[in-house]
């Protein structure tokens, strides 16, 4: 390694990838390492915030199975930075497959309040359903086109012998229960629909044990804790790449970036971690000569979606003192839909219910709203009063209380980021595990033991299980860090076996 020292390396990202990466490099000795960060701050889609005095987090919100497995649980709990609670070997050897045992609040569209027991129908066939979802990953052949097409045509054959004792307006309830839960899903995945979901490849998602947690200082505490171990100039801000000048030839070694303002860097290697929706947005121009075929089309298949949070405070709890989660029914969808016939109008029935943030001691009362797709993008373009006007109208018809009003609001606008242009990637229809390998592969395609790499690939959409996750980016910036550390030592190993001859 001695020799390879002062290799130049630029990372393309001060998100969670690029930094997990230019941590695993200066640690094993690299010491040229620079990564160009678009924005002011580094974190990308980690970004926490206040509402008052309390801290949110604007984007990732949880450690995903908070077990020995998961690198971002280790290291939060390495740089103490969460709960007791999160710590316990019982909420590390909690598994549900990714399901949490909430307390739920069910409200419908008519003002009522509903019990577990009215909408278990609803509850146990849609869990069944998601859970056959992933089963046709090594099957031959997908029997319907999308996650959706299999969810409606299943629960609409199913319910007539299953549901056959049910009367019509309690049928009609659990198919508008479902309706609810298609939207949570399309917030889960990140996707407008789940007709866009693939249905063959569903079950490449990997779940580690573990009972969801978060930090109670804010996700960005675990960027500082990472920053604060890196050389203090080591990121460049404000430095927006506009293209990376690449080399498909045996004559041309090294890498170009050029920014925005046409400032250039000359590297040896670049490592990209641009978010997916960044990639999508800015192909033409960020890659000269263009990417090959084979992993542009993986870039173009991929799914990457927007999923937003409507943060609202309010002076009491209108739910229940356990209540985890409000769901939300609205009695005129028992048509199995997960996106609105008019977005300008009626954006709001995207929002599939809140989570209740806790403990009340530090949060007060406030819950966070969740909507994706379309509908929450559209939601983005409007003045926070009109966002705030519609939660009002929404609780006061759920409720029936014509006089609960939010003492405020706040949300993320994830799709009008410049430099994410939405939340997170999944597995569209037509995707294989075979699109996440070409996102992760190094260009030149060639790139082996006698061609350099010249330009690497982490982040979320480039792994192969844990996409969509903070973990799943943490990884890849480990992981193309090691193919460069693996990279040099072989041959470092070459050479001290040609020196000997």
């Amino acid at each position: 390694m001695a020799g390879n020292r002062n290799v130049n390396i630029i990372v393309v990202g001060s998100g969670i990838a690029g930094i997990a990466a230019a941590h695993r490099l200066v640690n094993s000795g690299f010491s040229n390492v620079h990564i160009l960060e678009a924005t002011g701050r580094s974190g990308g889609r980690i970004k926490t915030a206040r509402l008052g005095d309390k801290i949110i987090e604007i984007g990732a919100n949880w450690i995903h199975g908070p077990s020995e497995e998961n690198p971002v649980f280790c290291l939060a709990r390495h740089y103490g930075l969460l709960d007791p609670a999160a710590l316990t070997q019982e909420n590390q050897a909690f598994d549900l497959g990714g399901e949490a045992p909430w307390v739920t609040n069910i409200f419908s569209s008519s003002g009522r309040k509903l019990n577990e027991k009215d909408i278990y129908p609803a509850l146990e066939m849609f869990t069944v359903l998601l859970n056959e979802s992933t089963q046709f990953q090594n099957q031959l052949g997908e029997p319907y086109a999308s996650v959706g097409d299999f969810i409606r045509s299943e629960v609409r054959q199913r319910c007539v012998e299953k549901w056959k004792d049910i009367d019509s307006a309690t049928r009609s309830l659990q198919l508008c229960t479902i309706s609810g839960m298609l939207k949570r899903e399309c917030c889960v995945n990140g996707s407008h629909s789940l007709d866009e979901v693939g249905l063959g490849a569903f079950g490449q998602y990997k779940t580690f044990p573990g009972l969801d947690c978060t930090f109670p200082g804010g996700y960005e505490g675990l960027i500082a804790h990472l920053m604060s171990e890196l050389p203090d100039d080591i990121v460049k801000y404000n430095r927006p790449v506009r293209s990376i000048y690449w080399s498909n030839t045996e004559k041309q070694n090294s890498v170009t970036v050029q920014c925005e303002d046409g400032e250039r860097f000359n590297a040896d290697h670049v490592i990209v971690t641009v978010s997916l929706g960044y990639l999508k947005r800015h192909l033409s121009r960020l890659f000269h000569p263009p990417l090959p075929l084979h992993k542009l089309h993986s870039v173009q298949r991929l799914g990457f979606g927007t999923n937003n949070k409507i943060f609202a405070e309010f002076d009491e709890p209108w739910w229940d003192a356990d209540c985890d989660v409000i769901q939300l029914v609205w009695e005129d969808e028992d048509g199995l839909v997960d996106q609105v016939p008019d977005v300008k109008s009626s954006w709001i029935k995207k929002l599939f219910g809140f989570t209740v943030l806790k403990p009340a001691e530090r949060y007060g009362h406030l819950l966070c709203g969740w909507i994706a797709g379309h509908e929450s993008e559209y939601m983005e373009t409007l003045p926070e009063p009109e966002v705030m006007d519609a939660v009002t109208k929404l609780v006061r018809r759920f409720t029936g209380n014509p006089s609960i009003t939010p003492r405020r609001i706040l949300r993320s606008q994830w799709f009008h980021d410049p430099w994410t242009n939405g939340s997170y990637s999944y597995l569209a229809k037509g995707c294989s595990q075979q699109d996440l390998e070409n996102m992760m592969e190094p260009l030149p395609p060639s790139a082996s033991k006698g061609r350099p790499l010249q330009v690497l690939f982490a982040g979320e959409a480039t792994h192969l299980y844990y996409f969509s996750t903070v973990h799943g980016a943490l990884l890849s910036g480990w992981r193309e860090a090691e193919r460069l550390i693996s990279h040099f030592s072989s041959n470092n190993s070459s050479r001290r076996r040609m020196s000997k001859l």
